[in-house]
């Protein structure tokens, strides 16, 4: 008897050893991605500077089990599985841009990234007299001491001040005062801020970026970027998801500039992937439990923070104890040879164990996941999202998703005259298992 369960145990030990040597396999794997694999002409032209007349016209990719056609946006009620569920990023994009014009005529751009004080978006935005962000600077060389700009708000002049509190490379952590606190935050960057359309668009913000470079139901404010996917849908098409019987759950990520910014070292094991603020609503973690169908993800933001939650959960598994801080998914975590492998519907069942032990009716994190070759899909099904530019982490997710199908995907795009990025076409990727 002892011999056997010695064997066993022998036995027992290999397996484990062997299962651990894959999983640093497959973090080595991933890490040691070239970013020049993931790279493709994309002449300007291709590029969409302005959004179609009417959203839900843009063409539509369709990509599953290996075959791509295409069909036209307006038709996504007729072309998604039967009773999917359905989630929505609702951010939204604020004026984020502010612009300084010194004595000596520089002018210096201070762009807010995420709060500092008080952290919370809503408390930030709510804030009177002063406030800080982490921001970036454009022409930091000349700013020296406090910048100082007037605005008017509801006919009142407003004296807002700007100060620089410490530098962390190229980032800033800034002091925003201004001198009459009836006025909020998000009342400043209202009256006084420029919506941050892409740089790869080569022109300045034209008064209907306010409008069409945003979502029809975006609604809490915090992205510096829009989450693009969701530009394509209008009132018509959500309306006609309802009638079709199909469940709608948002969820909010809070886009960073960094999204958007392409690979720039030659691996991406050396690339930093930016940490993004989620809020998902109990009541959303429900549905994805009771779901009957699939889950289709309306941009890579709520891919990124679905699939954070399964590993959350196996946070919370392995540690019940787990704190907001412990939560924070970091870049390769889901790589990493750590987690208990567990059932999606297990990893979610934990989040809401955690959320009525806190007595939370929203889970609010932040995220830092890089979805690359190599990752295990945990929760999305199906996944709508445009094109996105060469050798981004962007790339690198829809590569993942399409088990490496996307040059056949991209091909077929050029080839029919798709428009690309922010304002450009749009794709719709089944995920086979």
């Amino acid at each position: 008897m002892c011999a056997v369960q010695n064997k066993y145990c022998i036995f027992a030990r290999k397996i484990s050893i062997i299962m651990a040597e894959k999983e640093t396999n497959r973090l080595s794997f991933t890490q040691q991605i070239n970013i020049s694999d993931y790279d493709y002409v994309l002449p300007d032209e291709r590029i969409a500077k302005f959004p179609l007349p009417v959203r839900d016209q843009s063409k539509l990719l369709l990509y599953r089990d290996g075959v791509v056609s295409e069909s036209i946006f307006n038709r996504l009620p007729d072309l998604l599985p039967e009773k999917s569920l359905i989630v929505f990023n609702n951010t939204r994009v604020i004026q984020a841009r502010l612009l300084f014009t010194k004595d000596t005529g520089a002018q210096i751009e201070i762009f807010c990234l995420e709060p500092e004080t008080p952290r919370d978006y809503a408390l930030n935005f709510q804030s009177r007299g002063q406030c800080r962000w982490n921001c970036l600077a454009g022409n930091a060389k000349r700013w020296k001491g406090a910048l100082k700009r007037t605005i008017i708000i509801k006919a009142t002049e407003v004296v807002l001040t700007v100060e620089r509190i410490q530098t962390n490379g190229r980032m800033h952590c800034v002091q925003f005062n201004w001198d009459n606190p009836v006025f909020s935050f998000a009342d400043i960057l209202n009256a006084a801020g420029v919506l941050p359309i892409p740089p790869y668009l080569h022109r300045n913000t034209e008064k209907s970026d306010l409008q069409t470079y945003q979502t029809v139901y975006s609604k809490i404010k915090g992205s510096v970027a829009a989450p693009t996917a969701g530009l394509h849908f209008t009132p018509k098409v959500l309306k006609k998801l309802d009638d079709k019987g199909f469940i709608r759950e948002e969820l909010t990520l809070h886009v960073a500039a960094g999204t958007f910014k392409p690979v720039q070292t030659t691996t991406i094991g050396e690339h930093e992937m930016h940490a993004e603020f989620i809020s998902v609503k109990r009541s959303t973690i429900v549905s994805l439990i009771n779901k009957t169908g699939q889950i289709t993800a309306v941009g890579t933001t709520s891919m990124r923070t679905l699939e954070s939650l399964y590993h959350m959960g196996a946070i919370l598994a392995a540690n019940p104890n787990a704190t907001t801080g412990d939560l924070v998914i970091r870049q390769w975590t889901p790589y990493e040879n750590r987690l208990p492998k567990i059932t999606t519907e297990e990893a979610l069942h934990h989040l809401l164990q955690y959320l009525d032990k806190h007595n939370r009716e929203k889970l609010i994190t932040s995220t830092q996941i890089m979805i690359a070759p190599g990752y295990d899909f945990h929760v999305v099904n199906n996944l709508i999202t445009n094109f996105h530019q060469p050798k981004s982490t962007l790339l690198l997710l829809v590569s993942a998703f399409a088990k490496g199908d996307w040059k056949k995907i991209y091909d077929f795009a050029l080839n029919n005259h798709f428009r690309f990025l922010s304002y450009g076409d749009c794709s719709l990727l089944h995920f086979s298992e």
